[in-house]
């Protein structure tokens, strides 16, 4: 290291030591003097903050004796509100002790009129006591002349009184009666025609006569040997098969079927013209065509019920309620085939549920299926009445529906009006012209069974059933029942009739009572 180098750094130390030296003294002025300053400072906020402190005190002192001075003025104006309100209310009080006053003196002069008015009621019921105990006197008095005068006790003419009133009332009872059922008749016929005419109008329904037989064509009489077959193999297989009486005869060309289930029989029909038409004729043959021909009717049958049910726009009928109505086709009743009858009887309620305001596809359902009993009565023991029930329980039918089938012959009392609208249409479709008919003897024996009815009262002279049985008039002697007594005579003849007969529609009972005047000029 050469001298000039070090002799740069000798200074270069000395700079900066004197540097340091120099830092540190105006380090220590500058506090001394920060010191000086802080001190005046803090002298100059002690007087300050004297001088706030006097100024507060002063104030303080000014605002408290303003406080005082409303105060004052404050418990002045309230002690002069309360006391003009003590003086107010001692004043309404004043007032009050007055009017009770006056009210007191009122009650003790109401008091006193009371007490005066009780003295003259008093006086006058006792006076009434009097009259009515001489009243009773005179009464008496005159009940023993008026008992010698009549020759009748008090409780003999109150028993006479009592059985002329008797005899009046029964007398106004029967003429009440007469009128009143008159006038219902009058509004309850005519109200029925019209409805009735309606319907029977809008409902056109063919005249139908089944019979028990059936005929079957043949091309040619040779084939009632076939049929017959080898020692008569042929016609005792299809007896024994289908359940019915083959009837072959001197007729030319026919074969007759006879049979009282119209469904045996129209399988059987049908089985022997598909065995005519295909010519071969022999045992096995006639099982196949029997079976063919058992499926055909049966699809035959579902048919039927669907066209039934699409005919009378009833719908949500189970199936199986479907296929019995489609058997009703084959099913008569006095001769009117039984689907054709329930058909007519659901168009009829529909129409007349429609005039009255009622529901008409309730009313059709119930039509339709009030009979559904007679699809079963070969299978079941029972009434179809019953039957049908049993049956429209089973699959869930509506109740008015059930109620409608079990009250359609009155075996209960109709409770709705659908059930009675299902009467009435039962009993038109049943009473048209044509559509029954009952053989000679049955209809005898009605009549005679309905004149008997009639003159088994008191009184019937003569008794005539006219109009095929629907009417009867019935001859009363004059003596014997007078016109109080003939709507009696008439409303118990009817009731027995409903009770002991059966018959289609309604049987008007007219009674006849005559009297006569006969006198000669000689």
């Amino acid at each position: 290291m050469t001298t000039f180098t070090i002799a740069v750094i000798c200074c270069v130390a000395s700079l900066i030591v004197g540097a340091v030296v120099s830092g540190l003294i105006c380090f220590r002025q500058g506090i001394a003097y920060r010191q000086k300053q802080a001190e005046s400072m803090m002298g100059s906020a002690e007087k300050e903050a004297e001088r706030i402190l006097a100024d507060a005190d002063k104030e303080a002192e000014s605002r408290k004796k303003t406080a005082l001075v409303e105060a004052k003025d404050e418990i002045h104006k309230l002690r002069s509100d309360a006391e003009k309100e003590i003086k107010d209310r001692r004043s309404e009080i004043s007032r009050q002790e007055r009017r009770i006053q006056q009210k007191e003196e009122n009650l003790d002069k109401k008091n006193d009129n009371l007490e005066r008015k009780e003295d003259i009621l008093q006086n006058k019921i006792k006076n009434a006591d009097e009259k009515l105990k001489e009243a009773e006197t005179i009464k008496k008095s005159q009940m023993d002349i008026l008992e010698r005068i009549s020759e009748f006790t008090k409780d003999q003419a109150k028993e006479y009184i009592l059985n002329m009133l008797d005899g009046d009332l029964v007398h106004e009872k029967a003429v009440k009666i007469a009128s009143y059922e008159q006038q219902i008749k009058d509004e309850c016929d005519e109200k029925a025609r019209s409805y009735i005419s309606l319907a029977i109008a809008k409902c056109a329904a063919e005249q139908v006569s089944e019979a028990t037989v059936s005929v079957v064509p043949l091309p040619n009489d040779e084939m009632k040997g076939r049929i017959i077959g080898r020692e008569g193999r042929n016609i005792r297989t299809f007896e024994t098969l289908t359940g019915v009486d083959l009837i072959i005869d001197d007729t030319p060309e026919a074969i007759t079927l006879s049979c009282f289930d119209h469904v045996r029989r129209e399988v059987a029909r049908i089985a022997l013209e598909k065995l005519i038409a295909d010519g071969r004729i022999h045992p096995t043959r006639i099982e196949e065509m029997v079976d063919k021909a058992r499926r055909e009717v049966e699809y035959r049958i579902k048919q039927e019920g669907e066209r039934a049910v699409m005919e009378t726009n009833v719908h949500g009928i189970n199936h199986e309620l479907i296929k019995l109505i489609g058997r009703l086709r084959f099913r008569t009743s006095y001769r009117q085939n039984v689907l054709d009858h329930s058909i007519e009887v659901a168009q009829l309620s529909g129409i007349l549920a429609s005039e009255l305001g009622v529901d008409a596809n309730l009313a059709r359902r119930a039509g339709l299926l009030h009979d559904i009993g007679k699809a079963l009565t070969a299978e079941i023991e029972g009434s179809h009445v019953q039957i049908g029930v049993d049956v429209c329980r089973k699959y869930k039918e509506n109740a008015e529906v059930i109620h409608a089938i079990e009250a359609h012959h009155n075996d209960v009392e109709p409770r709705t009006v659908i059930a009675c609208i299902v009467q009435a249409a039962d009993a038109i479709s049943a009473a048209r012209p044509a559509a029954r008919s009952e053989n000679y003897e049955n209809y005898i024996k009605r009549l005679e069974k309905l004149e008997e009815i009639c003159t088994s009262y008191e009184g019937v002279e003569k008794c005539y059933a006219v109009q095929a049985g629907r009417e009867v008039r019935v001859m009363v002697t004059p003596e014997v029942v007078n016109d109080e007594r003939m709507v009696i005579v008439a409303r118990d003849i009817a009731k027995q009739i409903e009770d002991e007969m059966d018959y289609p529609g309604q049987i008007k009972v007219n009674i006849i009572r005559e009297s006569r005047a006969v006198e000669y000029a000689k």
